[in-house]
């Protein structure tokens, strides 16, 4: 299960990175067209801009959400560790293990 939250946490963050270029690319272009006085382009602009703002405003819900659910994989993980000790150090010690052995091989 760590799996799949982790690939959703991962693809959260890269779609709020997406979002963060998109936006920079927009506010990009808006000061690009600032000097055009044409009613469709200044009409366009308007929109855009509002649409900027709402996406700044799903972006930092997004984020709010990517903190919160790293809190409580974090959590759970804590909660985990304390609750089977034994196990969370024969996994630690078998993970390193295997990094050795690894890193051995090159």
């Amino acid at each position: 299960m760590p799996n799949i939250v982790d690939s959703a946490i991962e693809t959260k963050e890269q779609l709020a990175s997406n979002l963060r270029r998109l936006i920079a690319d927009a506010e990009d272009l808006l000061s690009a067209t600032a000097g055009q006085t044409d009613s469709r382009v200044a009409e366009l602009r308007a929109r855009a801009r509002e649409n900027l703002l709402v996406a700044r405003e799903k972006l930092a819900d997004a984020d709010a959400a990517i903190r919160a659910k790293t809190r409580e994989v974090a959590a759970a993980t804590d909660d985990y560790v304390h609750d089977n000790p034994w196990s969370s150090i024969g996994a630690a010690a078998a993970l390193g293990l295997l990094i050795g052995v690894l890193i051995g091989r090159r």
